[in-house]
């Protein structure tokens, strides 16, 4: 549940969408030059979706992606997240929801490298101010939900790289966030591997967990449930997808 600049909590009605996008731009000045990355995108995303943002280089998904995730703020328009608008937030509300109500899986997976993967997945932990043992109990517990609970003492060279990615996941889900977010997650990792991390991400929908994924790439899109295409910073696509298993992904590869 998310705190208002005020400190009080407030339930969003249950019909209300987790994220909503209301006529969003965003202009980045390049010297002399305006460069509309977003412009005047709408969109609202519901609790428990699965959704795949996707365009080429230059699209906007990015930029998207920077301000769903609240890195970003837009020129004009306004984003609500969970009923409450992101403009309207304080810094210290903005880094908390950050850090409690946005899981963010990378594609170069940002893990620490001389902290083993249990201590990577409880840093979010620390910053919300759990205790060593909470720390230790809900880390372990959220390995073992992307199937590394044996791995929890492994560096991140001991481990694969789709290893290394099921820890960023691991520490992505650890404080049970409102929302997913995650960019070219595949994107450093090989075919196979992909799919077995686009099979996580389905295991994580069918939980409950909303899902919101960036990528390039339409075979990994075609994993969500609603594609969203966007490009010159329009949405030019916007429809649900019945998505592809990964047998079916692992079939194309092979044609």
């Amino acid at each position: 549940m998310m705190q208002d600049p005020a400190g009080s909590f407030e339930v969003p009605m249950a019909d209300s969408p987790l994220i909503q996008l209301t006529d969003i731009t965003k202009i980045y000045q390049m010297g002399d030059m305006e460069v509309r990355a977003l412009d005047g995108v709408s969109m609202g995303i519901q609790r428990g979706e699965y959704v795949a943002i996707m365009g080429p280089s230059g699209s906007g998904k990015s930029t998207m992606m920077n301000i769903i995730g609240c890195l970003d703020t837009p020129t004009a328009g306004s984003y609500e997240l969970n009923g409450k608008l992101a403009s309207a937030m304080s810094d210290d509300n903005l880094a908390q929801i950050r850090n409690e109500e946005i899981g963010f899986v990378f594609q170069t997976f940002n893990l620490l490298a001389r902290t083993t993967s249990l201590q990577n997945v409880e840093l979010p932990l620390i910053y919300a101010g759990k205790t060593p043992h909470q720390r230790h109990e809900m880390a372990q517990r959220a390995l073992e939900n992307v199937g590394l609970g044996t791995r929890s003492d492994h560096m991140p060279n001991q481990l694969s790289g789709g290893q290394r990615q099921r820890v960023a996941i691991a520490r992505a889900l650890v404080n049970e966030p409102s929302i997913l977010l995650a960019d070219e997650p595949t994107g450093a990792l090989d075919s196979k591997t992909s799919i077995e991390i686009m099979a996580l991400f389905e295991d994580l929908y069918q939980k409950g967990n909303t899902i919101i994924l960036v990528t390039h790439e339409e075979d990994i899109a075609r994993h969500a449930h609603r594609i969203v295409k966007l490009r010159d910073g329009k949405i030019i696509h916007d429809e649900p997808n019945i998505p592809i298993t990964p047998e079916e992904h692992m079939a194309r590869l092979s044609l």
